[in-house]
């Protein structure tokens, strides 16, 4: 019976008819409401807390601080890598401020009241005194001399300095190049913004803690949780039903999951926040924020020789869980990018800032590499006078070279397979570039400029724990749960893990359930990140499956009295073969209940997933306004098991990294505070930005995984930044600009045309 395909995704009618329950629905009997009292500035001494005043206002029932939490920690972030000087330093994490503050948006206080209103009104009665200390405004600012010390732990604010490749042969080739193009670019600090707003409901029965929240996986928060609390991480349960978005912001415990753990112990009553939306601009953790300059070594006939990084990495006030991993391994494993170059190195060094703390953001390192690479290429095109098209290919890694051993990385790898040329091939085509020059030429008659870029990038996926698990249960009605570790948070598993199991079960997918990432069954895996759900867990519910029906096998075998190879399984039934006797497996379940319920498990998988993509935009000189005209993306993510989330996945990616290359930026004033706290500050990418749009699959299956399978989750972002920016720097070269930063606003562009008066002599200098 072959996998009865969804026409959309299976989950899409219940949330966008209402039915959806996100944290911030579910309620339990006596439940009361906590509200946090934030930093206001970025770096100070906590001279005093006054909460007297607050402590007796109405409906008020307990007011925590840092003197009441001193017993609880969230322990350091730790690296599974070490730099020249050992152990990544970091220090302890308070959930509530302890002595300092050092970020705009720290909590300091936790106010519980018998409602939300209640608890807020006493939060505004809390005075709180500050003794100012200078702040460590960015990444350049942190490693000044005279900079201030953030935390004891971490010398010079410098909390990791990470160096890979070969630099004596890097600094060797270098010396023979004939061309050398440098860049110096950042990828800006953005804000994650998931449409759910962080919240959490806790609630202790007995000794065992149940957390709902907004969550990537249960097992991460479950294990951070447990250490900073100091008690069995089997006594933890986190749950959620539906998760309004997370986008990597999600992944791990937060302090104030900490603090409301504490609150709920004390009042022995479920406590319950749900963060503003302003409130989540500081509360959520930040992505990117990294200072990246690059040099790429030439021969004369435009041959790659050498490639060397160098990266300034804003942590913020204490690095997280995930964002040091995000430069250290994802954006290392990918330094080459698409390209056979003889040496590559370079070095990465992590800084604490009094900023909000930076995690992983949908690409986690991965478009920041991509931005690097691909605009230095575009650059020493311009440079030695070559097509971009033709520069790429002659220095691509060829289909015949795969698996390419990758020498950057913290850990062994290889790209696993790929085919660069023929991605750009069908990328070119769909985009029509042999016919843009006259597109060119009409946007000149009406007084606009129109450019295209193209990027070809590769990104590794999955990893990030040795084993996935699923066990896949039967109820007496037949119908079959698939449990695993990851939750979903608009990936599609309620779609794609049903239709997999379909096709071993050999039963309707309609018949198939899944519940991951869900509190009360224990398994092993990791959350949703790296684009791996489908890679890691895929396998793993497809050998779970056949290994439940080996198992009715079995059991039909057993009710028939004959040998189990005797026993066909067909359309969900067992047949004694050459006999007209069958015995559905609907049936089986129900007279052996949990007999038949199958755990399975498989090492994690990873594998590298590419694509090349193709921007046109235009610009109008007069107002910057830029236009994106056609966008194709010919991604190879393998095995594609449902069109349909595919599709999804792309384009959610490229709305997100299209929307950090033309608008999204945090913005810090020298203070150290956040001016674009709101959305009438913060730019977030509005529908029309992507207008007219073509993809298109060119998988070659994964040697890794018996699915052939990829990943897909990231790649829209990894390559719609640097594409997106290399078209635009394109239009505007007939301008005179050679060189244009994120995010590409229309002021941007237009002062950037401005202070071009003229072509410069050198185009390409920038």
């Amino acid at each position: 019976m072959r996998s009865q395909k969804f026409p959309g995704r299976r989950e899409d009618d219940r949330l966008i008819t209402g039915r959806g329950r996100y944290t911030d629905d579910w309620t339990l009997p006596d439940q009361v409401f906590g509200v946090f009292i934030r930093s206001d500035v970025a770096h100070a001494r906590l001279t005093s807390i006054d909460v007297e005043a607050a402590a007796e206002a109405e409906g008020v029932l307990a007011i925590l601080t840092a003197a009441d939490l001193a017993h609880l920690k969230r322990p350091p972030a730790r690296m599974p890598y070490q730099d020249a000087q050992g152990p990544m330093r970091a220090p302890d994490v308070p959930p509530l401020a302890r002595e300092k503050v050092r970020y705009v948006g720290e909590p300091v206080a936790l106010v519980v009241g018998t409602t939300e209103a209640a608890a807020r009104t006493a939060a505004d009665l809390i005075e709180i005194s500050y003794d100012p200390l200078p702040v460590v405004n960015g990444v350049t600012d942190a490693l000044r001399a005279d900079a201030p010390q953030l935390h004891e732990a971490v010398p010079g604010n410098l909390c990791f300095d990470y160096r890979y490749g070969d630099e004596a042969a890097t600094d060797a080739l270098f010396a023979t190049a004939a061309h050398v193009v440098s860049i110096e670019l950042t990828s800006e600090r953005v804000i994650g913004n998931p449409m759910e707003p962080k919240a959490a409901l806790v609630n202790w029965v007995g000794d065992e803690l149940h957390l709902w929240c907004s969550h990537q996986g249960p097992g991460i928060i479950a294990a951070e949780l447990a250490e900073a609390l100091g008690i069995p991480e089997r006594k933890i349960m986190v749950h959620a039903e539906d998760i309004g978005g997370a986008f990597g912001v999600r992944g791990a415990a937060a302090p104030e999951h900490v603090a409301l753990a504490e609150a709920a112990r004390r009042l022995g009553r479920p406590v319950k926040w749900t963060a503003s939306r302003s409130e989540t601009f500081v509360s959520d953790f930040h992505g990117r924020g990294n200072l990246m300059r690059a040099e790429l070594g030439l021969d004369s006939g435009g041959r790659f020789l050498a490639l060397r990084h160098d990266w300034l990495c804003d942590l913020g006030a204490y690095p997280s869980a995930s964002g040091p991993i995000t430069v250290v391994q994802n954006a290392s494993l990918m330094a080459c990018g698409a390209y056979r170059i003889e040496a590559v190195s370079g070095r990465k060094r992590l800084v604490l800032t009094n900023r909000v703390p930076v995690t992983a953001y949908r690409g986690a390192g991965r478009p920041d590499m991509a931005y690097v690479i691909e605009r230095l290429v575009d650059k020493a095109a311009c440079r030695l006078g070559m097509d971009r098209i033709e520069l790429r290919r002659r220095n691509f890694i060829g289909r015949d070279q795969f698996p390419y051993p990758i020498t950057t990385g913290p850990i062994p790898a290889s790209y696993d397979s790929g085919d660069f040329e023929g991605l750009l091939s069908e990328a070119k085509r769909l985009a029509d570039w042999d016919g843009f020059e006259q597109r060119r030429a009409e946007a000149a008659q009406r007084g606009r400029l129109r450019g295209i870029g193209c990027a070809v990038v590769i990104e590794p996926a999955g990893g990030g724990v040795p084993v996935e698990e699923a066990l896949i249960t039967l109820d007496a009605d037949g119908i079959a749960t698939i449990h695993g570790a990851a939750a979903s948070s608009g990936q599609g598993h309620e779609t794609v893990y049903p239709e997999i199991v379909a096709g071993p079960m050999q039963i309707p997918a309609e018949r198939i359930v899944h519940r991951g990432g869900r509190g009360g069954t224990v398994l092993k895996g990791g959350a949703a990140f790296a684009s791996r759900t489908t890679m890691a867990l895929g396998p793993v519910v497809d050998r779970a499956a056949n290994l439940l029906v080996e198992k009715g096998r079995a059991l039909a075998a057993e009710h028939f009295g004959v040998n189990a190879e005797r026993i066909d399984y067909v359309e969900g039934a067992y047949h004694v073969r050459g006999q007209n006797q069958f015995l559905p497996l609907a049936e089986l379940a129900r007279t052996h209940p949990g007999a038949l319920d199958t755990r399975a498990e498989l090492p994690v998988p990873r594998a590298f997933p590419s694509g090349a993509h193709v921007a046109e935009v235009e610009i109008d000189p007069e107002t910057g306004a830029v236009e994106l005209v056609h966008y194709v993306a010919v991604n190879d993510c393998g095995t594609v098991l449902n069109q349909t989330l595919v599709d999804g996945q792309i384009l959610g990616g490229l709305m997100q990294g299209l929307g950090q290359a033309f608008g999204e930026t945090c913005v810090y004033g020298d203070d150290g505070q956040l001016l674009t706290g709101t959305f009438m500050d913060y730019a977030m990418p509005r529908a029309d930005l992507l207008g007219r749009v073509s993809l298109a699959n060119r998988g070659i299956p994964s040697p890794t995984n018996h699915l052939g399978v990829k990943g897909v989750g990231e790649a829209g972002t990894v390559g719609s930044i640097p594409t997106a920016m290399n078209a635009v720097i394109d239009a505007l070269r007939l301008s005179g600009v050679s060189h244009l930063d994120m995010p590409a606003t229309p002021y941007r562009i237009w002062q950037a045309i401005q202070d071009a008066k003229a072509p410069p002599s050198g185009p390409c200098d920038g």
